[in-house]
């Protein structure tokens, strides 16, 4: 199995969730406090509760059905697919909604092709990934995740563990190796 599945986030890994929240935010009135910050709740100086509320709610919105692609992930997702038979499975935090899960996927099918993806792993809203990535454990698919706590859970469960760059984990010193782009993973995926 490792040498043709490449497991996969969604969220700041395939598509560019960061700012189709921000455009969603700023619509329902919301204003951006602080750029820099990972945490939505420091973003828009919101509660937890709200930050919950907030982020679910657009999780399971018709916005999900359209969030653009992060940087060059279709080109290179396409071409480890189309050149190199690799396929992709999405482990993703989205949410337990099945008509939220069925937009993501409609999304996903259109974004990448439709012979990409070949398994879809819907978990609800912020959860951990930990068990979803146990069915993998020591198999070395490669694992490619943005969230630092979840790299680390692929490092240690014996997966190839590539972690996304964005400012929120500039600081990351684990495991799982840091790439700036699909481009990078490509080329140490097909080699």
């Amino acid at each position: 199995m490792k040498d043709k599945v490449i497991l996969t986030d969604c969220d700041g890994v395939l598509f560019d969730w960061e700012y189709a929240f921000g455009q969603w935010m700023k619509r329902h009135g919301y204003r951006l406090q602080d750029a820099n910050a990972y945490n939505v709740a420091d973003r828009y100086d919101l509660g937890m509760h709200d930050k919950q509320r907030l982020v679910r709610m657009f999780n399971e919105s018709a916005a999900i059905r359209k969030i653009p692609p992060l940087r060059d992930a279709i080109k290179y997702v396409r071409k480890l697919h189309q050149e190199h038979g690799f396929v992709f499975h999405a482990i993703t935090s989205l949410s337990n909604d099945q008509y939220a899960q069925h937009l993501r996927t409609k999304n996903l099918i259109e974004t990448f092709g439709p012979t990409v993806f070949e398994k879809y792993v819907y978990l609800d809203t912020g959860a951990d990934k930990d068990e979803a990535l146990a069915a993998y454990e020591g198999t070395e698919c490669w694992w490619v995740e943005d969230k630092m706590e979840n790299a680390d859970v692929g490092a240690r469960l014996g997966l190839n563990s590539l972690l996304v760059a964005h400012p929120h984990n500039a600081s990351y010193t684990g495991e799982a190796t840091r790439v700036q782009s699909w481009r990078e993973i490509y080329s140490l995926v097909s080699h």
